[in-house]
């Protein structure tokens, strides 16, 4: 009936199972890491992209800044060769302006660049055109300077040789060419074009500098909106992480921390948990019951009397065992006297009811935390424990509680009397002590049974 309540119930169990939310748990724990996986990806490129956005602004204004340094590397040497007449910076300067090209190349640059719009490219285009016209200036002067060197002007590069001088300019003294070719590259007409190539190399580099700015405003921008949205996934998981730590620990832990204090205090498991533990916890329960009627029984039979219900010698002695060290205890052992006279005269059925009267009169007479035992045909034991010498008068009062009950004829049963030999130990069951209250036992049936002696009284 009770396996068949048990099936009813296991049939009836309601609980959330292990499997389904170990399933889901999965699934949705992949489903946003891809996505943080795919927001990573993002904010990478994002990220990519405004270091990409540095490193062009870096070019580009290296870039910007070439044309102009090239620009002031022309001025420089035409200036030097107008004042020192040395070749070697006009041949320098014609390098730089035919071979180089540093103001060309860096154009190019910039219109191949990602960097910079078309304004920019139109400040820095401005920019050449004016260093061009300058140019035109330039070698105006190295040919002025060069007709007063007093050099062949046949040594001049072909650039500078072709420069055709003007009538006025060409009928001047070799003193007014020189002041002529200084004021050319010095006067301020010539300044001003050069700031003007200054400007609009500035107003090139605010613009790259504006046009970086818008983005990477736009990368940042769209970065911190891939960090939020990566962000919200991860508190998402660390809550579903939480929450997935909770239910193992409702579900699985504690359930199996509560069953694994039940099983080792020898008790029926909860119904708690998931689905799987109640029923584990049903089905345990089940075979725990059995066990347990059937361990029971078992140990009833093996440990107990079945004619007095008490204790029996396998008792005693696993008794010995467990009762060694420091508990204080006194041990008595009690025989009927003239008990086979009873079996002979009375019968054996009589003799029975002799033995279950004193075993209800030693059970009656002792503590319930007393072991009342029957150790052998009408040989009884008791072992009072949490006991002492000085309670001696506790002792005495129990024989004399024993000899009233047995001294009791209204049950038709003929009257009996009892020796009692008893021994005292602060040391627990020591290895003796049987032997001892045994001598204490013999001493009172060789002075006429019928009495109690204690071992440390007589020995």
């Amino acid at each position: 009936m009770n396996t068949n309540n048990n099936e009813q119930q296991t049939k009836n169990i309601k609980g959330i199972r292990i499997q389904t939310v170990n399933y889901f748990m999965i699934a949705v724990s992949c489903i946003f890491y891809i996505f943080i996986l795919y927001i990573t990806i993002q904010v990478s490129v994002r990220y990519n992209t405004l270091t990409q956005n540095i490193n062009d602004f870096t070019v580009c204004s290296q870039d910007a800044n070439e044309l102009e340094t090239a620009s002031d590397y022309l001025t420089e040497q035409v200036r030097l060769y107008v004042i020192t007449r040395e070749p070697e910076y006009m041949n320098a300067y014609i390098e730089e302006l035919y071979v180089t090209k540093r103001r060309e190349h860096s154009l190019e640059n910039l219109q191949n660049a990602n960097c910079i719009g078309e304004e920019s490219l139109s400040y820095l285009q401005h920019a050449l055109d004016e260093s061009n016209d300058l140019t035109v200036s330039e070698l105006y002067a190295m040919r002025l300077v060069g007709e007063t060197s007093g050099q062949d002007t046949d040594i001049l590069p072909d650039v500078i040789k072709n420069t055709a001088l003007t009538p006025e300019d060409a009928a001047l003294s070799a003193e007014a060419k020189l002041q002529k070719a200084q004021a050319l590259v010095f006067d301020s007409q010539y300044l001003s074009a050069k700031e003007r190539i200054r400007e609009n190399t500035s107003s090139c580099l605010d613009s790259i500098i504006s046009d970086t700015l818008k983005a990477q405003d736009i990368s940042i921008t769209a970065m911190e909106h891939s960090l939020s949205i990566q962000r919200v996934y991860i508190s998402i998981l660390f809550l579903l992480n939480i929450a997935t730590f909770i239910m193992i620990l409702v579900l699985i832990v504690k359930p199996l921390k509560i069953y694994v204090n039940c099983i080792k205090e020898e008790k029926m498991l909860s119904i708690l948990g998931s689905y799987e533990f109640k029923y584990l916890a049903l089905t345990y329960n089940d075979i725990y019951n059995l066990n347990k009627a059937n361990e029971s029984m078992l140990r009833h039979k093996a440990e107990h009397d079945p004619l007095t219900g008490l204790a029996n010698r396998s008792t005693f002695e696993h008794l010995q065992q467990i009762l060694k060290g420091n508990t204080p205890l006194t041990l008595f052992l009690i025989d009927i006297d003239y008990f086979k006279g009873v079996n002979d005269t009375y019968g054996h059925k009589t003799g029975d009811q002799v033995l279950i009267k004193v075993a209800k009169t030693l059970q009656k007479s002792f503590r319930s935390q007393d072991f009342v035992m029957r150790i052998g045909g009408d040989e009884f034991a008791v072992v009072m424990t949490n006991i002492t010498l000085e309670q001696r008068s506790v002792i005495d009062q129990k024989i004399s509680l024993i000899n009233k009950f047995l001294s009791d004829e209204n049950d038709s049963l003929p009257r009996i009397t009892l020796s009692i030999g008893a021994v005292f130990s602060d040391q627990g069951f020591t290895e003796g002590l049987y032997t001892m209250a045994d001598k204490a036992l013999y001493h009172v049936k060789e002075n006429g049974r019928n009495g109690y002696a204690l071992y440390q009284d007589i020995y």
